[in-house]
């Protein structure tokens, strides 16, 4: 239980956004997809998930760890089918968000949810690391902390946004309670546990998140180990099941997203930052890993989070 509370108190929690969103048409998003943790609140209806559109129901919570794909159904009744391409491009058909929340005058299909991100040191996505798929808890104080979440959110009070930052941290914290006293991904959990305290693979973390723009061949990695280079990659590999090259590459598009959504730099510009010398080449992975043009992503916040 130690090593837990070690990594807990290691993270680094920001709350991204919340919202509150009517069901106007029932709808399945093939593909779904987001780089930071998205949790999900029923309040009336459904929600349905993966390829067995598993029911997440009234009072129940969905979480989708960052970087996970998945098939998510708003709404209970019959559902058309979009890619998640064109969902962005005609989400006001399906969703309304609300700044307002009152489930007694509410008569249609609801949810809240919440974005955030939680990382290791500042550095390596916990929730993402796990490599686990989306699942359901059924936690009233998980709902409560959302519900609390979002209205603090939206009520332009005195101090509201050190509110918002400290009930996030109890909603990461009651999530990673929840996932350890229902015995959940316990494997993961253990692995994760050893690799964060290997101190060359946190130097290696570390490193790449403040050189993403730079050269970070297996090369540049082994020496910031002191490693071989033969070694790096299988030493890399063996603490956390994915080649440097793949995270690599996550990270970069993982800051390219925040870029896109936060920044005016060109197109050009991000993927420089980001890695990419050849622009075409960057847009191209862009889309095969998101699904949509880098283009589009600009548009997200005000499509997907209206």
């Amino acid at each position: 239980m130690e090593e837990y509370n070690k990594i807990i108190e290691s993270l680094s929690i920001r709350f991204i956004k919340a919202r509150h969103t009517n069901v106007i048409q029932s709808v399945t998003v093939e593909n779904f997809y987001d780089v930071e943790n998205t949790i999900f609140l029923v309040h009336k209806g459904v929600l349905k998930f993966g390829k067995d559109k598993e029911e997440v129901n009234a009072g129940e919570v969905l979480f989708v760890p960052g970087g996970k794909m998945a098939s998510i159904t708003y709404g209970s009744g019959k559902a058309i089918s979009l890619s998640n391409d064109d969902f962005l491009n005609n989400k006001e058909k399906y969703l309304e968000s609300v700044k307002g929340y009152s489930q007694e005058e509410e008569t249609r299909d609801n949810f809240s949810y919440i974005t955030f991100e939680a990382k290791v040191f500042d550095t390596v996505n916990f929730f993402a690391s796990l490599d686990i798929p989306p699942f359901v808890m059924k936690d009233p104080m998980m709902g409560a902390l959302i519900q609390d979440i979002v209205v603090e959110h939206f009520s332009g009070k005195l101090g509201r946004d050190r509110i918002v930052k400290l009930e996030t941290d109890r909603l990461v914290v009651q999530a990673i309670r929840y996932i350890i006293q229902h015995n959940l991904y316990v494997e993961q959990l253990a692995t994760n546990s050893n690799y964060f305290k290997d101190p060359r693979l946190i130097d290696i973390f570390a490193y790449i998140k403040d050189n993403l723009g730079d050269d970070l061949s297996n090369k540049i990695l082994a020496n910031v180990a002191n490693v071989s280079e033969d070694y790096v990659g299988q030493y890399f590999k063996m603490l956390t099941g994915i080649n440097p090259q793949d995270y690599i590459e996550y990270q970069r598009m993982e800051k390219a997203v925040n870029l896109l959504r936060t920044s005016k730099k060109s197109i050009r510009e991000i993927g420089k930052d980001v890695g990419y010398k050849d622009t075409a080449y960057f847009c191209r992975r862009f889309k095969m890993m998101f699904g949509i043009p880098a283009g589009k992503m600009r548009r997200r916040e005000s499509l997907i989070n209206v």
